[in-house]
């Protein structure tokens, strides 16, 4: 059986809510997320404000679908990288998909600011697509610790389980990479940690004081995390 074909009613309101985005995306370019006004927003498409609250009921609820949108498109970016580097290897992998997040950050600082520095409203669920990254490396790390023969801890001995995890993330996890183990979960966290500290730094201007070459020392702390975890 097809998939039912969308209303004529459906398929504008899917257009609309696109251009909605696409013009908030420009706001937000153009002044980070306090730019963001649904009245503004809805003068420049002609549109009137009581219309334009049919789409989006508050500002924090489009914020919360651009992230979600942000999200989606960074995680399919560093997928591609990671695809790409798959015949060098897992290790190969993480530093393709580090340097891809890296390229991302500097490149789109408002995307950036409005995914790491808008944290969820209370009771607003995570994005799903908030979990794609770190399972993405979790899997790699883990195939990594396979690929060098760093023995797993016997049970009991290792300080993380996967009740140490948020529930949504774990389910993620082990729906995508069943092979990975809480130490795997752990330090692919630990590398993502110190992944996001540097492009952080290099984001907001923190690190051009100190270093000409960011990209250089991006590249040796990866290789420093993975060499820590025994994955590389």
């Amino acid at each position: 059986m097809g998939i039912p074909r969308k209303s004529r009613r459906e398929r504008l309101r899917a257009h609309t809510t696109s251009q909605i985005k696409a013009t908030a995306l420009d706001h937000l370019a153009g002044g980070g997320s306090g730019a963001l006004s649904l009245r503004a927003i809805a003068r420049e498409m002609g549109m009137t404000a009581g219309a334009i609250y049919s789409y989006f009921d508050t500002r924090e609820a489009l914020i919360t679908a651009l992230i979600a949108d942000l999200h989606t498109a960074l995680a399919d970016l560093l997928e591609a990288a990671c695809r790409g580097a798959a015949q060098e290897g897992p290790a190969a992998a993480v530093f393709a998909l580090g340097h891809a997040y890296r390229d991302w950050g500097i490149s789109h600082p408002r995307h950036f600011h409005l995914i790491h520095g808008h944290p969820a409203g209370e009771g607003q669920p995570v994005p799903e697509a908030a979990h794609r990254a770190p399972a993405l490396l979790t899997g790699l790390v883990a195939a990594c610790l396979r690929l060098r023969g760093a023995p797993e801890p016997a049970a009991g001995t290792h300080p993380y389980g996967w009740e140490d995890f948020e529930p949504g993330f774990v389910a993620r996890v082990r729906a995508t990479h069943p092979e990975a183990s809480p130490a795997a979960l752990a330090g692919a966290l630990r590398l993502w940690a110190r992944m996001q500290g540097l492009v952080s730094l290099e984001v907001y201007g923190h690190l051009g004081a100190q270093t000409r070459q960011p990209s250089k020392l991006f590249h040796a702390e990866m290789r420093q995390s993975l060499l820590a975890l025994g994955a590389c």
